[in-house]
């Protein structure tokens, strides 16, 4: 399981060196940090070490975990030992499919509180149905003997003891294998930011089915809500396209007319309250510089019109839902 950060790719060179033959399978999801470039330097970490990349996108199926995991969440929305586990059953089901004799990781014993402490490793280990058969080549001399290490396929005393949650050991050997390029440790889970996971509760408080779909659009522009709806309002002209373009077809779109400002989006009833609501918070984020908007809306073309005052920004600040 390669994220293309140092402990990956120290683990995968570990592996390497043995002479045995290593594929780094990378998952992502909606809650995946889209850092610029991300993408390619997982590959260009996987470049480095020589070995080929398959990319595994998880589904609907996955929400299921985030929304009711079986052991709780991190600091924020981050069911992190259900999520390893989830991740490990798919990467046990692609490795029978490719024939692999092992799968291994890049976790390091204590280097994440809630996730990578000793009992979190063994549970993970046992409930994802790979007991005694996960290796983790950075801690492997800290943890119980496993099957591929009795077995001969790999070489247990060329295995590591890296402990905590200091970097100072994988840098220092990073330099030793001459590896100089490699992401830089950060949150890469939106799901352990407040803001995101703010608005992903709220997601799911107001809709029974939620799909990948509607958690990838929570990355995009300002949310508010208003009952049972919500509103979401385009933060730049990129968001403002995005917007345009998913919007269902029940929905309604808002833009003030020759002004710069938001592609605005309500979804949920089209009361009277909501479309005027929609449509002051369209104005109050639009370069209109009068105190009373005239705002353009409708479902598939803006054919409709509303008169409304802008909102102080208690008003607006009373509405939103996060900030991340």
């Amino acid at each position: 399981m390669f994220s293309g950060g140092l402990d990956s790719i120290l683990a995968a060179k570990l592996i390497l060196d043995q002479g045995i033959e290593v594929e780094a399978v990378h998952f992502v999801s909606a809650f995946s940090v889209q850092e610029k470039g991300k993408g390619d330097i997982v590959a260009e970490a996987a470049k480095q070490l020589g070995i080929p990349l398959t990319t595994i996108s998880v589904g609907n199926d996955y929400l299921r975990v985030i929304r009711n995991p079986k052991h709780g969440y991190g600091k924020n929305m981050n069911p992190c030992v259900d999520c390893r586990i989830f991740l490990l059953k798919k990467a046990k089901k692609y490795a029978r499919k490719v024939g692999a004799s092992f799968i291994f990781t890049g976790e390091v014993l204590d280097e994440r509180p809630m996730s990578q402490h000793y009992k979190a490793l063994k549970l993970v280990e046992e409930e994802s149905g790979l007991k005694g058969r996960l290796l983790r080549p950075l801690s492997a001399k800290l943890l119980p003997e496993t099957e591929i290490e009795k077995k001969g396929l790999v070489d247990r005393e060329k295995l590591l003891a890296i402990r905590g949650r200091s970097r100072k050991p994988q840098i220092k050997l990073a330099e030793e294998y001459g590896i100089a390029s490699y992401m830089t440790p950060a949150g890469g889970c939106l799901l352990t930011c407040k803001e995101y996971a703010d608005k992903l509760r709220d997601l799911f408080q107001h809709k029974k089915r939620v799909s990948m779909a509607d958690a990838a659009l929570l990355k995009v522009g300002r949310h508010f809500r208003l009952g049972k709806n919500k509103i979401i309002v385009g933060r730049n002209e990129t968001e403002n396209k995005v917007l345009a373009e998913t919007k269902s077809v029940a929905d309604y779109f808002f833009e003030v007319a020759d002004v710069v400002g938001p592609i605005t989006i309500l979804q949920g009833p089209k009361t009277k309250k909501a479309v005027e609501t929609a449509a002051a918070l369209t104005a109050f984020y639009s370069d209109a510089e009068s105190d009373r908007v005239t705002v353009n809306y409708g479902r598939n073309k803006l054919d409709k019109r509303v008169v409304v005052p802008v909102p102080s920004q208690a008003e607006v600040a009373r509405l939103r839902v996060g900030k991340c």
